[in-house]
């Protein structure tokens, strides 16, 4: 239960219960789907369908920028789709990523032979391009354009590994900070943002980078059992012989050495992750940036000289999740909330670790970023008495419960009415 998680964080408790009374609807206000066009309703499902992360925080922009970032999503999840199939043979593929961008100004294209998960973006394509083509110009350049680029990436890197860090930054470019710069682009053709916004794209980069790396350094386990290594060599052979090297228990040591070599190389995107969030004028798009990057600090600490990084995939609680999301909507609430999970990572720093010295640099990089915030906002930490809060977390938990069932029985009587 998700709530049993957070019951050393009474901030979280009292997030999970604002939340599950409607608290959300703040951050991520419902859509009107019955306006729409049936291809568009259409495109916003698949949204739903392939997107964990993503769906909530789309559908929350503001105007005609809402549909065009859901577009650009599920071209890119297409192309995506295509990049991950390894059915697919390289003799095909390559020319597919190459030329994918073509395939949005012809009607009929799909593809119907991907045995991915996702295929029904490429088996519904022409519903995804008439959505395209019926964007204004600005957006359709954008798209087209990062589509194009992101395809001759992903093709470069489909027989080759990931080598040096440099290589690491190019790939995570070409997936992820490609998407960074395509997002601000819209952001800036929307008129919602600033041109600035746009232009800079050495910070859009480092947002997408900071992501990115962030999920490959979790997903090591999940990915070296399909077969996938995105973990750069030049960091990995510093401690192992092989990548896969490092599930083994007796390499614990070995493992927790790279991981936090791989942390510390994502700490660096930070700094450019507050200068680029600090630009931002409109809520929506703040709030659609600034949630994914508190995110993923909170994951990186979590991973930061964990050993379940290599038995499983980590996670942070729900609980917390939804008090990040409910949080991160100002600067200074981000700042402060990057603040405290560096300081957390700072408190996990090893005096043996090889990466140490690095790792305090960046950490205090990131900190003295933040010092102007922190001096001027309350601490987020919760100081209640123990009766309190034991009556709270009860008081929480039969609530919960009591809803969750509520909620389940009203489902129940709605699908039997249907």
């Amino acid at each position: 239960m998700d709530i049993l998680k957070s019951l050393g964080h009474p901030e979280e408790i009292i997030n999970l219960f604002r939340f599950k009374m409607g608290g959300c609807s703040a951050v991520m206000p419902k859509l009107d789907y019955e306006s729409m066009s049936e291809s568009l309703r259409t495109c916003y499902a698949y949204l739903n369908q392939t997107s964990r992360s993503f769906a909530a925080v789309i559908q929350a922009l503001d105007g005609e920028l809402r549909h065009a970032v859901c577009i650009f999503y599920l071209v890119l999840r297409a192309l995506d789709t295509v990049e991950d199939d390894m059915s697919i043979p390289l003799d095909k593929k390559v020319p597919m990523l190459n030329d994918f961008h073509t395939y949005l100004y012809q009607h009929d294209w799909c593809f119907t032979e991907s045995q991915e998960k996702d295929r029904q973006v490429l088996e519904d394509f022409p519903t995804i391009s008439l959505e395209f083509r019926n964007l204004a110009q600005v957006y359709r350049d954008v798209i087209s354009e990062i589509c194009h680029r992101m395809g001759v990436g992903m093709a470069e890197f489909l027989e080759k590994n990931v080598g040096s860090m440099k290589e690491w930054d190019l790939y995570c470019h070409y997936v992820a900070g490609l998407v960074g710069v395509g997002l601000s682009k819209l952001f800036s053709a929307s008129k919602l943002e600033d041109p600035e916004v746009g232009q800079d794209t050495e910070l859009a980069n480092s947002m997408g980078l900071f992501l990115q790396k962030t999920n490959i350094i979790r997903d090591y386990l999940e990915d070296t059992q399909e077969g996938r290594a995105f973990w750069p060599q030049e960091a990995w052979s510093q401690f192992a012989g092989r990548l896969e090297d490092f599930a083994q228990p007796e390499k614990l040591d070995s493992a927790l050495s790279c991981l936090n070599l791989l942390v510390t190389d994502a700490l660096r995107h930070v700094p450019d992750v507050i200068a680029y969030l600090s630009r931002l004028r409109n809520q929506s798009v703040f709030n659609f940036c600034a949630i994914p990057q508190v995110m993923a600090i909170a994951t990186l600490s979590t991973c930061y000289n964990n050993p379940l990084v290599f038995q499983g995939v980590v996670k942070i609680r729900k609980g917390q999740a939804v008090t990040l999301m409910m949080d991160a909507t100002n600067m200074g609430a981000v700042q402060s909330i990057i603040a405290q999970y560096s300081q957390e990572i700072f408190q996990k720093v090893s005096l043996t670790d090889p990466s140490r010295d690095k790792t305090l640099h960046i950490l205090a990089i990131i900190q003295e970023k933040t010092t102007l915030s922190q001096s001027s906002l309350p601490s987020r930490t919760h100081h209640l008495s123990p009766v309190y809060l034991s009556a709270a977390m009860l008081l929480a938990a039969l609530s919960w419960q009591y809803l969750s069932t509520t909620a389940a029985q009203a489902q129940g009587t709605g699908d039997m009415q249907g």
